[in-house]
């Protein structure tokens, strides 16, 4: 199953859609496979200033914790709270209902850095 088209992926398995000066992160699915079941997720709250590179979180599993890292720098205007009482919805849904945040972006530039999604899934095949 490719990842979805419409969003840019890092080397570190983060993905980030652009919907206006708004950017969506989340992991991929092949990140969500390596960690095998998520148990916890903790993210950076509301309000919380990025630069890029700057890590969001982290999320634990049976199998390891890691930190999640943001691409763009910006404000971070609002984070998923489901994932606090469920985390398994990253194994289930880990491109649309298991997001981890929106950033309010001040540069989209170092988006143009990213993979497309056909680069990502040939260095990631699932």
């Amino acid at each position: 199953m490719p990842s979805p088209a419409d969003r840019r992926y890092s080397e570190s398995h983060e993905w980030h859609k652009v919907e206006g000066d708004i950017v969506t992160l989340g992991i991929s699915k092949f990140a969500v496979d390596e960690l095998t079941d998520v148990t916890y997720v903790e993210v950076k709250p509301v309000g919380t200033k990025l630069q890029p590179g700057d890590t969001i979180g982290e999320i634990e599993s049976v199998k390891a914790t890691s930190e999640i890292y943001s691409a763009v720098g910006g404000e971070i205007v609002e984070t998923n709270a489901a994932l606090s009482d469920d985390p398994a919805i990253l194994n289930r849904d880990p491109y649309a209902a298991g997001w981890l945040c929106k950033i309010k972006v001040t540069d989209p530039s170092p988006l143009d850095g990213l993979l497309s999604q056909s680069d990502y899934d040939e260095k990631n095949p699932s």
